[in-house]
Protein backbone atom coordinates (compact mmCIF):
# COMPACT_ATOMS: atom_id res chain seq x y z
CA UNK A 1 0.00 0.00 0.00
CA UNK A 2 0.78 4.01 -0.27
CA UNK A 3 1.53 6.16 2.37
CA UNK A 4 -1.77 7.33 1.19
CA UNK A 5 -3.35 4.15 1.31
CA UNK A 6 -2.17 3.25 4.45
CA UNK A 7 -3.35 6.64 6.45
CA UNK A 8 -6.60 5.74 4.86
CA UNK A 9 -6.89 2.60 5.87
CA UNK A 10 -5.26 2.77 9.71
CA UNK A 11 -7.00 6.33 10.53
CA UNK A 12 -10.16 5.38 9.00
CA UNK A 13 -11.04 2.40 7.05
CA UNK A 14 -9.68 -0.19 9.62
CA UNK A 15 -12.00 0.69 12.26
CA UNK A 16 -15.16 1.50 10.17
CA UNK A 17 -18.67 -0.25 11.33
CA UNK A 18 -18.84 -1.83 8.32
CA UNK A 19 -16.32 -4.19 6.53
CA UNK A 20 -14.20 -2.75 3.88
CA UNK A 21 -11.50 -4.76 2.15
CA UNK A 22 -8.12 -3.20 1.31
CA UNK A 23 -6.38 -4.45 -2.06
CA UNK A 24 -9.38 -6.91 -3.28
CA UNK A 25 -9.37 -8.71 -6.41
CA UNK A 26 -12.54 -7.64 -8.27
CA UNK A 27 -12.86 -8.78 -12.02
CA UNK A 28 -9.24 -8.56 -13.61
CA UNK A 29 -8.65 -5.96 -11.26
CA UNK A 30 -7.24 -5.03 -8.11
CA UNK A 31 -9.85 -2.53 -6.20
CA UNK A 32 -7.75 -0.71 -3.27
CA UNK A 33 -10.40 -0.69 -1.13
CA UNK A 34 -13.35 -2.48 -1.25
CA UNK A 35 -17.13 -2.37 0.50
CA UNK A 36 -19.32 -5.62 -0.15
CA UNK A 37 -22.11 -3.75 1.64
CA UNK A 38 -22.32 -0.78 -0.41
CA UNK A 39 -20.85 -2.38 -3.69
CA UNK A 40 -18.18 0.52 -3.22
CA UNK A 41 -14.41 0.56 -4.37
CA UNK A 42 -12.28 3.59 -3.11
CA UNK A 43 -9.76 4.41 -5.29
CA UNK A 44 -6.74 6.48 -4.57
CA UNK A 45 -5.04 7.79 -7.63
CA UNK A 46 -1.11 9.17 -7.87
CA UNK A 47 0.24 10.94 -10.52
CA UNK A 48 0.10 7.99 -12.96
CA UNK A 49 -3.84 8.61 -13.19
CA UNK A 50 -3.95 11.51 -14.51
CA UNK A 51 -1.74 10.71 -17.71
CA UNK A 52 -3.51 10.19 -21.12
CA UNK A 53 -3.27 6.91 -20.63
CA UNK A 54 -3.72 6.55 -17.08
CA UNK A 55 -7.29 8.52 -17.86
CA UNK A 56 -8.62 6.03 -20.20
CA UNK A 57 -7.67 2.58 -18.11
CA UNK A 58 -9.51 3.93 -15.35
CA UNK A 59 -12.73 5.16 -17.51
CA UNK A 60 -12.25 1.82 -18.97
CA UNK A 61 -12.32 0.10 -15.77
CA UNK A 62 -14.71 1.94 -13.94
CA UNK A 63 -17.29 1.05 -16.57
CA UNK A 64 -16.39 -2.54 -16.44
CA UNK A 65 -17.10 -2.40 -12.41
CA UNK A 66 -20.50 -0.38 -13.01
CA UNK A 67 -21.50 -3.33 -14.89
CA UNK A 68 -21.50 -5.30 -11.41
CA UNK A 69 -23.47 -1.99 -9.79
CA UNK A 70 -20.36 -1.04 -8.36
CA UNK A 71 -19.93 2.49 -7.72
CA UNK A 72 -16.09 3.94 -7.61
CA UNK A 73 -15.08 6.80 -5.55
CA UNK A 74 -11.69 8.25 -6.85
CA UNK A 75 -9.47 10.66 -4.61
CA UNK A 76 -5.83 11.75 -5.26
CA UNK A 77 -3.49 11.21 -3.55
CA UNK A 78 -3.33 15.51 -2.88
CA UNK A 79 -6.42 15.48 -1.89
CA UNK A 80 -6.40 12.82 0.58
CA UNK A 81 -3.30 14.75 2.24
CA UNK A 82 -5.39 18.00 2.00
CA UNK A 83 -8.54 17.10 2.99
CA UNK A 84 -8.33 14.25 4.76
CA UNK A 85 -11.70 14.80 7.03
CA UNK A 86 -14.09 15.98 3.59
CA UNK A 87 -12.78 12.73 1.44
CA UNK A 88 -13.91 10.54 5.13
CA UNK A 89 -17.07 12.44 5.07
CA UNK A 90 -17.89 11.51 1.17
CA UNK A 91 -16.70 7.72 1.90
CA UNK A 92 -18.71 7.54 5.13
CA UNK A 93 -21.96 9.31 2.87
CA UNK A 94 -21.61 7.31 0.19
CA UNK A 95 -21.67 3.57 2.11
CA UNK A 96 -24.35 5.08 4.20
CA UNK A 97 -26.70 5.81 0.82
CA UNK A 98 -25.61 2.89 -0.67
CA UNK A 99 -25.89 0.65 2.01
CA UNK A 100 -29.44 0.87 2.64
CA UNK A 101 -30.08 0.70 -1.56
CA UNK A 102 -32.15 -2.54 -2.44
CA UNK A 103 -29.49 -2.73 -5.61
CA UNK A 104 -26.82 -3.22 -3.42
CA UNK A 105 -28.06 -6.25 -1.73
CA UNK A 106 -25.31 -8.65 -2.56
CA UNK A 107 -24.93 -9.03 -6.53
CA UNK A 108 -21.50 -9.94 -6.15
CA UNK A 109 -20.34 -12.85 -3.42
CA UNK A 110 -18.65 -11.39 -0.80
Amino acid sequence: MTRQEKHLWYDFLRTYPVKIYKQRIIDNFIADFYCHRALLVIELDGSQHFTPDGKIYDAERTSILEKYGIKVLRFSNIELEQNFEAVCFVIDKTIKERSLSPACAGALPE
